[in-house]
């Protein structure tokens, strides 16, 4: 897009490109979502950024009626998987509050001069910008959603001192921690409940937002077809489903749920959001866990685009109609999807029967997360792929190489390319994948990923029935 179609998309506060771009308005000093619906500025006074850590390293504030923080992400970072692209999945996974510049350079093998010069080129910002805008937006969540003291959460959001979390929350939001705290409606949370106090026990609530029209239904189908008991569930009927599962994080083992919303009648392909509740052992992995539930839901996606292209062919034309926003679910972690996918769905079961901690505070059926890869490299079925895992032969995290880790993956013994594929897919994320050999698959470019979403519905047995083979 040029700055001509970007201003637009802004005149006619168009949502889709929400997380795509943001726009400043030099006059206010004021940076905004392109749907902001505050009056369209003129044009001479419009600036444009790639990024909201952009246009706060220009000076710039968050519009405190649009938040232009609370979008989805961009979905070029799922698309691309040059290092620029590798780098934003892995900021946004927390790695530079865990392992600053260097460890993200190191994971992305390059130096870290190179990689602040690469972001720095394309996105105007450098890595520790990009992680400063993330931790504001950890640090709005929190102080509108819990009752926890502001001091518990500067180092819950990541930052290194107190002092520099009021001073960025001044520079980004114009208002102290305190100010923006009573600006969500004096003690009610951004999801309209009352904040709160205890949020290790009760969770923090969080709307996950999303672009265009969402296939709950579909979604949900899947993820209660593929659930692994007690390591994930599904309750509640179609409609008003909510999906719970465990998380192994950085800083201790968490739950996650997300509940089933469908379109409101009149509501159309507007973006929207889930409903979702967080319980954290530790609060430093809010960003991490919020991460990781919205690539599981692949909630970055640009259903436009995907829609348009996949709605052009004769074959997928009347599925892309009957279901707008198909999504392709991701993984909430590919080493465990991975696993899980090689192993087949009943030797899932035996992995975390045999192997699975026990979580300290059981949640409903969830008393499991499912083993690590070096709980299980004596293991006769996993054992192989989970060598490969645990000694680094096979890297699946979100700065991997997409063809790498396919390459190293086809080297486990008892792999086949199917199975690889599929982890490429949903582990890694890449929504450019056919994992079986479909008819016209170029023409599906670059979303066949999405394509073989579509085909799976068609294709999908009563759900009743459980398969033993690798599931999309």
């Amino acid at each position: 897009m040029d700055e001509e179609t970007r201003y637009e998309a802004v005149a006619s506060r168009d949502a889709r490109f929400d997380g795509a771009f943001f726009f400043a308005v030099e006059t206010t000093g004021i940076y905004c979502r392109p749907s902001c619906p505050a009056v369209t500025p003129k044009r001479e006074n419009v600036r444009f950024y790639p990024t909201a850590a952009a246009a706060q390293g220009s000076g710039f504030r968050a519009c405190r009626r649009c938040r232009p923080d609370a979008v989805p992400g961009s979905a070029e970072w799922n698309v691309r998987a040059d290092v620029v692209g590798r780098a934003m999945r892995m900021i946004g996974d927390g790695v530079v509050d865990r392992e600053g510049v260097p460890g993200l350079a190191g994971r992305l093998g390059y130096s870290a001069r190179q990689v602040q010069r690469q972001l720095t080129a394309e996105l105007g910002a450098g890595p520790v910008a990009l992680a400063r805008a993330q931790r504001a937006h950890t640090a709005r969540t929190l102080l509108q959603t819990t009752g926890l003291p502001v001091t518990e959460i500067a180092f819950a959001a990541g930052f290194a001192s107190v002092r520099q979390f009021n001073d960025t929350i001044r520079q980004i939001y114009a208002r102290t921690p305190s100010g923006l705290r009573a600006e969500s409606g004096h003690g009610m949370s951004a999801a309209g409940g009352r904040v709160t106090a205890a949020p290790s026990l009760a969770g923090i609530p969080l709307r996950l937002a999303y672009r265009g029209a969402y296939a709950a239904r579909e979604m949900f189908d899947l993820l209660a077809d593929e659930a692994v008991p007690t390591v994930e569930e599904v309750i509640g009927e179609p409609g008003a489903r909510t999906y719970r599962r465990t998380l192994r994080l950085p800083h201790g083992p968490g739950v996650v749920s997300v509940d089933e919303s469908l379109p409101s009648p009149g509501r159309g392909a507007r973006s929207g959001w889930l409903e979702a509740r967080i319980h954290l052992t530790d609060l430093r992995d809010l960003t991490t866990a919020v991460q990781r539930l919205r690539r599981l839901l692949d909630l970055d996606a640009d259903p436009y685009a995907v829609d348009e292209r996949l709605g052009a062919d004769p074959l997928l034309a009347p599925l892309v109609a009957a279901r707008p926003g198909l999504r392709a679910p991701g993984t909430a972690d590919p080493e465990e999807y991975a696993l899980r996918v090689h192993a087949g769905p009943t030797e899932a079961r035996r992995l975390v029967a045999a192997y699975g901690d026990p979580v300290e505070r059981p949640c409903g059926t969830l008393t499991r997360l499912f083993p690590a890869p070096g709980a299980l490299v004596d293991d006769p079925v996993a054992g192989p792929l989970a060598r490969a895992l645990a000694g680094g032969t096979v890297r699946l995290d979100t700065g991997a190489s997409r063809d790498e880790a396919e390459r190293a993956l086809l080297t486990v013994p008892g792999m086949t390319a199917r199975t690889a594929a599929l982890i490429r897919m949903r582990g890694l994320g890449d929504p450019d994948v056919s994992p079986d050999d479909e008819p016209g698959q170029t023409a599906w470019r670059p979303w066949r990923s999405y394509a073989a979403q579509h085909l799976r519905v068609l294709r999908a047995r009563p759900r009743q029935t459980v398969s033993s083979s690798p599931q999309l």
